[in-house]
């Protein structure tokens, strides 16, 4: 479910049991999936829709936003570099590009933005975005000056970074990176070791491509004077963190606090007497940076009550005490397969809204 569509259901749910109640409907995200509709949902906007690349040079559609400023965009890289763009027996990190996501970014600048939020979830690369930077004009070249090819595998190759035929229009663009993850380039907890295998990297694969990562920090050290190896978030999106801190000058952010600011989360917290959020699966992860956490926890210091709906509760949250959540309500009714759990998603989640709204009558009735 995108969270419009989730909040839609929900907000039918509340109404089914209090017709009387004032409702706010503020989708959310992270900087993965949705954060182009979450922004151009609360702050208005333009989608912007064009042909770029995706992870194996194929012809894609993908889709940006420009809000209702005029000159900021808001671009996914999952829609043109995205692990959901390939099938399983296609993902390898060690040839998928990010240059379909560089695209986006050029269709931007030629729609006269000079601000990009840039998502960083979901991505099928390893290429420290280098591929985004090839499509800017920027060029790897190998020890005979060659282009040094695209790809985690090919990053070991690069002894050279071209400037002179960068676009040059990124000079006046301010680009902010947002992502729900803080891992550094290389390392056990870098982007190849913790996100190489879900994107098709076997554990030899792995292991080169953190050295390949790890030969880029090199040379971008000696070239831009750049230390990426270790920063928070450079290993977000295969490293795509790392390539626009030292291609494009960008800034790393939180997705969650950039995007709730933009929105005006905590205004509207204020005003509500109850805040309703909810995830897919509610795990030990959900507690780090995620969605629910991050509402729960301003709702927390401005002393509203939250309650979370959920398709699924790991057994490991029950490990962990959550006193920032009054309650997490699984919305399913029945034992359902998976294949039914997502064809009937909206309605359970609305049946769930109005099973809760009754509990909550029921506790201001004693």
């Amino acid at each position: 479910m995108s969270a419009s569509f989730a909040c839609a259901h929900i907000h039918a749910g509340v109404l089914s049991v209090l017709p009387g109640s004032t409702c706010k409907i503020l989708p959310m995200a992270d900087g993965g999936e949705g954060t182009v509709e979450t922004l151009i949902s609360s702050l208005g906007g333009r989608y912007m829709e064009v042909t770029v690349h995706d992870p194996l040079m194929r012809p894609v559609s993908a889709k940006y936003g420009i809000l209702s400023d005029g000159i900021t965009a808001v671009i996914e890289m999952a829609a043109a570099s995205g692990l959901p763009l390939l099938e399983k027996h296609e993902r390898d990190p060690f040839v998928t590009t990010s240059f379909g996501t560089g695209e986006l970014i050029k269709s931007a600048l030629e729609h006269d933005c000079n601000k990009i939020i840039l998502g960083m979830g979901g991505s099928a690369t390893m290429d420290a975005g280098t591929g985004m930077a090839q499509a800017l004009g920027i060029i790897f070249r190998d020890y005979r000056g060659m282009n040094a090819g695209m790809g985690g595998g090919s990053l070991n190759r690069i002894t050279k970074i071209d400037f002179s035929h960068t676009d040059p229009r990124l000079k006046d663009c301010n680009i902010i990176a947002v992502s729900d993850v803080n891992n550094p380039l290389t390392g056990k907890n870098g982007a190849a070791y913790v996100y190489g295998p879900q994107k098709g990297a076997t554990a030899e694969k792995v292991k080169l491509l953190d050295e390949n990562l790890r030969h880029l920090s090199g040379i971008i050290r000696r070239y831009l004077n750049v230390d990426v190896e270790n920063t928070p978030g450079a290993g977000a999106a295969g490293g795509l963190g790392a390539g626009l801190l030292a291609f494009l000058n960008a800034i790393l952010e939180p997705g969650f606090d950039l995007i709730a600011r933009m929105v005006g989360l905590n205004h509207w917290i204020q005003w509500a007497d109850l805040i309703i959020t909810g995830e897919g699966k509610m795990d030990v992860q959900t507690s780090f940076g995620k969605v629910p956490t991050g509402i729960a926890r301003i709702a927390n210091r401005l002393k509203k009550p939250v309650v979370a709906f959920t398709g699924y509760i790991d057994k490991g949250w029950y490990t962990m005490p959550h006193p920032e959540f009054i309650a997490v309500v699984p919305i399913a009714d029945k034992p359902l397969t998976m294949k039914q759990s997502i064809a009937q998603a909206g309605i359970l989640l609305e049946r769930a809204a109005e099973r809760t709204m009754r509990i909550l009558q029921l506790g201001r009735a004693m």
